[in-house]
């Protein structure tokens, strides 16, 4: 392995790359990835991987994207949606109270799958859709057909739904959506039945529920859990040869059904949540921070203390990669740096969010990334 680079040949910009669209297409390495990385490698060059993808533990999908890629990578190097979930474990300024013993719901991803991450993050206590509808079939009658599935992975509740006595029925702290649901029907109907409820008790109902004297008309105003979507893209790129609906989508569905039942924006009525992931400014400044931990162990800690000037982000999505980029104001002071790339959502046209430069793929913008840069590989180093 090279030696880090010092001197004149320790490069004072890095890349932040989308996954999905920019390096692979439904896991299949995109043309010219695996060439942009391994250069990038090879000459010692900072970079992070930045996608609104999830689903799995970080180690897991690292290990899947190195073996299609044929690039080494490790977990220092890679952010995904959820990641910025594992920093609500424990106490903390952003945040708040930590949930580390507190029940929650988490929704999304193949199977279990997305427990066994939020488990692993820290969580101690984490219920699924399919824990409940195995406990309670009745919760969502249409979901009958999928009812095996669910009883593949699905575990004991940690207390019924008691509908009787409120005080010992099942209660969530928080939901959150840690990846694309699939089964949205079911999850809507839990989602909503848990904001609706007191105190976040399934099997009851608000009181303060359209109280128009309340903020919100009463709507989750009576103890609710908070709500955590780990993304907002409508679309991203699939196998299919025209992007398909995402997490975001699902997003926009649940907002249209709650302002069916509540009344919506016409009554004064909004669903409170939270959303990250790019474009949202918490996961820039998170990835900043990623890249700042990372770029000592590529360029040595002497050089790194040079400090990171600009950020070329290269993603294919102008919703998410490109308005996150050009909206984040680095605290440091770095720049960051839009790269449209055209194999993915983005296939031409005029993008609702203009980046900095167009491209045809992550080739592409390396290269115009290092041309900008003025940056050539010293024969020296």
């Amino acid at each position: 392995m090279a030696t880090p680079q010092s001197g004149p040949c320790a490069s004072y910009f890095a890349f932040a790359f989308d996954i999905d669209g920019v390096l692979v297409r439904s896991s299949k390495a995109l043309p010219r990835a695996q060439k942009a990385l391994t250069y990038l490698q090879s000459h010692r060059i900072p970079f992070i991987l930045l996608t609104n993808g999830g689903g799995k533990y970080e180690s897991e999908r690292v290990a899947e994207l190195s073996e299609g890629l044929g690039v080494q990578l490790d977990t220092g190097m890679f952010l995904q949606s959820h990641s910025p979930f594992a920093e609500m474990v424990e106490d903390s300024e952003m945040y708040g109270k930590g949930l580390k013993d507190a029940c929650i719901l988490v929704t999304g991803g193949d199977g279990d799958k997305c427990r066994l991450v939020a488990e692993k993050y820290g969580f101690r206590n984490v219920v699924t859709p399919g824990d409940i509808i195995t406990a309670y079939p009745t919760i969502w009658p249409f979901s009958q057909n999928f009812l095996s599935y669910y009883r593949g992975h699905a575990r004991p509740l940690p207390r019924p739904i008691n509908a009787e006595d409120p005080s010992a029925s099942l209660k969530l702290d928080a939901i959150f959506i840690y990846n694309d649901p699939r089964d949205w029907a079911l999850d809507t109907q839990l989602i909503l039945d848990i904001l609706l409820s007191c105190n976040g008790i399934l099997g009851t109902h608000s009181e303060l529920n359209n109280n128009p004297e309340l903020p919100n008309r009463g709507f989750q105003q009576d103890g609710q859990p908070p709500l955590y979507f780990s993304n907002p893209d409508l679309w991203w790129a699939a196998a299919y040869h025209l992007p398909r609906l995402g997490q975001g989508g699902f997003q926009q569905s649940l907002e249209g059904v709650w302002a069916a039942v509540t009344g919506g924006e016409r009554m004064g009525v909004k669903l409170q949540k939270t959303v990250i992931g790019k474009p949202y400014r918490e996961t820039f400044l998170f990835a900043e921070k990623k890249l700042e931990r990372h770029r000592p162990v590529i360029l040595g800690k002497e050089a790194a203390r040079r400090g990171l000037k600009r950020v070329y982000m290269v993603g294919d999505n102008p919703e998410s990669d490109i308005r996150g980029c050009n909206q984040f104001v680095s605290p440091s002071g770095s720049e960051w740096y839009s790269i449209l790339v055209r194999s993915g959502v983005f296939n031409g046209g005029e993008p609702a969010w203009k980046p900095k430069a167009i491209v045809n793929d992550v080739w592409d913008a390396v290269e115009l990334g290092l041309e900008s840069s003025g940056w050539r590989p010293p024969p020296e180093c």
